[in-house]
């Protein structure tokens, strides 16, 4: 939400539930039961959402903190919820079982937690669903004094796709964005670091060079020879040393000890030394960082955007305060920027348009 000062982010207010009604007065504790065995919960188990969701407690609503979609819920021995994967569930654990979160059972989904004044307004409106044609001016205008705001207060997350680094103008852009401390952890796979790597060394990324796109000859070796280095050197902190890397995403990373979390795929040649082949050891490492999110921008990565956004709730407590959580989804195609929407995570951005300009006028909007 904006002031009339573009530069200054007003953040919508948390509404929180009135528990003295008498709905939630009345409503019983919610149920509890033991997980029968590791890895799983008892039948009726209740399933997370993307919202703040509270339980009853002796007879207290109490906050889940750290959220994240289709987790059980386990109450800790300090009597605190916890979001659990069904994989990380261990036998005799207390479970909340009951699937209506109208407050009745002791479960209370929060779907109405932030404010917004022209929510219910019914009117009919041309362009109401976002496409190639809706104007994105106040979009930048609002990201740009969200990232402000954050760079001090939040925790920004990007997840990247390879595209980002196709582009001279766009990798040098994020690079300064990371430079200039506006983003906190950086989740992708292995493609946008092994061809971040080779236009730093190489000048190409797929065998094409990074500026005019002309491909270079036996470029197809390229990105080959960048893993195969850098699986000799055996980290990319010593491979960028060795190769003397003094630009790009992965060297402003390093150099500004930012995390990176690349989770491996099935289609990966090498892979780099660091990414991580175990995927549910990924998703941990990639969780690390979800959790904490305060605002998370996802470029031309369907799969990693859609887990991102799986993982991370619309909302923050920081230091006792409720605040919301910024996803942007940017990409040429509209069935992706919609895609994380259909998932279920509904507080989204999205932005169609290729990801090279949106980087680069994101970055002349931050000049400082």
């Amino acid at each position: 939400m904006m002031t009339s000062d573009k530069r200054t982010f007003k953040f919508p207010q948390y509404q929180s539930p009135d528990f003295q009604r008498e709905m939630f007065m009345c409503a019983p504790d919610a149920t509890l039961q033991p997980a029968p065995a590791d890895g799983v919960a008892p039948e009726n188990y209740h399933a997370t959402t993307i919202y703040p969701e509270y339980y009853k407690r002796n007879g207290d609503w109490v906050l889940l903190e750290e959220s994240r979609m289709d987790c059980a819920v386990v109450i800790g021995n300090d009597g605190r919820p916890d979001a659990r994967e069904f994989r990380n569930i261990r036998k005799g654990d207390t479970v909340v079982v009951g699937r209506c979160g109208d407050g009745s059972s002791g479960i209370y989904v929060h779907t109405a937690c932030f404010c917004n004044p022209k929510a219910d307004e019914k009117e009919f409106t041309f362009r109401s669903v976002r496409s190639r044609e809706t104007a994105y001016s106040k979009d930048y205008d609002q990201l740009a004094a969200l990232l402000r705001h954050e760079r001090e207060y939040g925790y920004v997350v990007w997840v990247l796709g390879p595209a980002v680094v196709f582009d001279y103008y766009a990798r040098k852009a994020l690079s300064e964005l990371i430079a200039k401390g506006y983003a906190d952890a950086l989740l992708g796979g292995n493609a946008v670091a092994t061809h971040d790597l080779e236009a730093a060394v190489c000048g190409t990324a797929l065998g094409q060079d990074i500026y005019d796109q002309y491909s270079v000859e036996n470029g197809h070796y390229n990105h080959l020879d960048v893993i195969n280095k850098a699986r000799l050197a055996g980290s990319l902190e010593r491979f960028a040393e060795n190769e003397g890397v003094k630009n790009g995403i992965v060297h402003a990373c390093l150099q500004h000890r930012v995390p990176m979390v690349l989770a491996g795929s099935i289609r990966d040649d090498g892979p780099l030394p660091g990414v991580l082949s175990d995927v549910y050891q990924a998703q941990e490492e990639m969780r690390k960082h979800t959790r904490k999110a305060t605002t998370v921008i996802a470029l031309a990565t369907q799969l990693h955007t859609i887990a991102t956004g799986n993982m991370t709730p619309v909302y923050q407590n920081r230091n006792g305060e409720i605040r919301p959580v910024f996803i942007y989804t940017v990409d040429m195609s509209e069935f992706v920027v919609n895609k994380l929407r259909d998932r279920g995570s509904l507080e989204v951005t999205s932005i169609v348009t290729n990801v090279q300009d949106f980087v680069v006028k994101l970055n002349h909007a931050l000049a400082e």
